[in-house]
């Protein structure tokens, strides 16, 4: 198994780690219910109190952490010895997940001078770029993970593409045997050359992490800095031309008062070019410095936000109770692993770092979620109970059988949409359980929908269980492995790792120009 009871107490008030906004320090910190919602209070010595919204509806909250499953780390981590998270990042002996998802940036230049950003040379006043050899490095500290290799990885930045050896990076990803390579992008460097876009996707670039903000203009100019709709359409238009057509995902990071209106619109506009979209993954807004309380109040916006204004601006189509938090589909893993021996990427992520659910997509105006025709509670529980009593010793047939008699069990066929047939359903669900994944999952997810939301932290709702239970990773030039929020939002580690990998931007320049500093 590789997977188990959280240990993360379930039920409000509880107690956890977090961190001193000013200062950093480790503080504890209280979760507790107000008004409806999930705060969390904590106070430093020094700097005293600070209270923040982490879930905007408890109901929601609790019922997300009921499907909590705590992974086992990884075999061979780094760190050894550490005692203090976050401080000891490694990955460490700690760390309760393996990587999931591992983010490698290619530099901290861009063609964009984004304000919501986490990695800017100007602003920085230095060029964090590895060379090429270096990043061969960090991919393969990445596949050398045990017990279960990273299976996918994002060249990240600054904007990834402008990196001069982008396609090497990505070809070499491939060569090392991650089956997911993808690059997060403004797009512009992709639509405006679609030769570029061809080789990156000969290479073997598989999903564009398209940055996706909304569809009005204005949007685009108060985010970014820049009118960048059009830009995003060409990336669209010039990836239905491309051979070996890599996906792309919209990733919009939501403001409150900026763009929260738009959470169907990009959804509904997803779905208009789902020959080419195959998802929308929402991050709302990480507020990474100084920002007063009125402010933060003002802009702060959660996960149980997003899944309410999507049912209200989508008239239902999509409700709140069709959202389930990652962990939740642990059971499919745990289950491939009791039948097949073959670890496999498990999602343990802490159940309160995001939520997903697909939709069967008919077209863009008649969608339904895979939650009303498949009764995911009972399903997902027992898959659990069965991987957990399937031993290597057992005949992994009746296993394999008893697993197949859930999915028919659990599958509401009266619900089915109009257009989907019992059999194919069933067929497509089998193939998860089946060593032909690929083909079956392929024809499955091609007339589904992902629609998911992950709200990465910040000082002033972080959370250290959170951290320890992280399974989107960063690596680094020196050979760590550190967590999404512990690089960002934590103790630093972006800095620490960008001031002693870069050269001082005046001496970029003189070497190199000014392009994209």
């Amino acid at each position: 198994m590789l997977t188990r009871e959280s240990a993360v107490p379930k039920g409000l008030p509880k107690t956890t780690g977090s961190l001193c906004p000013e200062c950093l320090k480790i503080i504890p910190a209280t979760l507790r219910e107000e008004d409806g919602k999930v705060v969390m209070e904590k106070s430093c010595p020094v700097h005293g109190p600070f209270k923040d919204v982490v879930w905007s509806d408890v109901d929601m909250y609790l019922r997300a952490e009921k499907w909590a499953k705590d992974g086992v780390g990884v075999e061979n981590p780094l760190i050894t010895d550490a005692k203090v998270c976050p401080f000891d990042c490694g990955l460490c002996n700690l760390h309760l997940s393996h990587t999931g998802l591992a983010n490698l940036d290619l530099t901290n230049r861009c063609n964009l001078k984004c304000p919501i950003c986490f990695a800017n040379a100007n602003a920085a006043g230095y060029v964090f770029e590895p060379d090429y050899d270096t990043v061969v490095k960090m991919l393969k500290s990445l596949r050398d993970e045990r017990p279960v290799p990273c299976p996918a990885v994002q060249f990240s930045g600054g904007e990834p593409t402008i990196y001069p050896r982008f396609t090497d990076a990505i070809r070499a990803a491939k060569e090392m045997g991650f089956a997911q390579v993808q690059a997060a992008t403004n797009g512009i460097l992709f639509a405006k050359d679609i030769d570029f876009l061809q080789r990156a996707s000969d290479a073997g670039m598989n999903t564009i992490y398209l940055q996706f903000d909304g569809l009005r203009s204005e949007i685009y100019v108060r985010a970014r800095g820049v009118d960048l709709l059009d830009t995003k359409r060409k990336v669209i238009e010039n990836c239905r031309k491309v051979r070996n057509r890599p996906s792309i995902v919209f990733v919009p990071t939501v403001v409150k008062g900026i763009n929260d209106d738009q959470v169907w619109p990009i959804l509904h506009y997803a779905l208009e070019n789902m020959d080419v979209v195959r998802g929308v993954n929402y991050q709302p807004v990480a507020f990474t410095g100084r920002i007063s309380n009125e402010e933060r109040e003002k802009g702060r916006y959660t996960i149980p936000d997003l899944a309410k204004d999507i049912e209200k601006q989508s008239g239902g189509k999509v409700k709140v109770t069709d959202w389930y938090p990652v962990p939740t589909v642990a059971s499919v893993s745990e289950l491939w692993v009791a039948l097949y021996g073959d670890p496999k990427i498990t999602l343990t992520t802490h159940a309160h770092c995001g939520m997903a659910t697909y939709l069967f997509v008919k077209d863009a105006d008649n969608v339904v979620p895979v939650t009303r025709f498949v009764d995911v509670e009972n399903l997902f529980t027992e898959l659990y109970e069965l991987a957990k009593r399937t031993s290597p010793k057992k005949i992994k047939l009746m296993s394999k059988v008893k697993a197949f008699r859930l999915l028919r069990k659990y599958l509401k066929k009266d619900e089915l949409p109009d257009g989907m047939s019992q059999t194919e359903f069933l067929k497509s669900l089998q193939g998860i359980l089946s060593e032909e994944t690929k083909s079956e999952l392929s024809k499955f997810s091609w007339r589904m929908m992902f629609v998911g939301s992950m709200h990465f932290m910040d000082a002033y709702n972080y959370d250290i269980e959170r951290v320890k239970r992280c399974m989107i990773h960063y690596t680094t030039p020196d050979g760590r492995i550190i967590p999404f929020c512990a690089y960002n939002s934590g103790p630093v580690f972006r800095t620490e790792v960008e001031k002693k990998f870069s050269v001082p931007i005046a001496e970029w320049r003189k070497r190199h120009g000014n392009e994209y500093t």
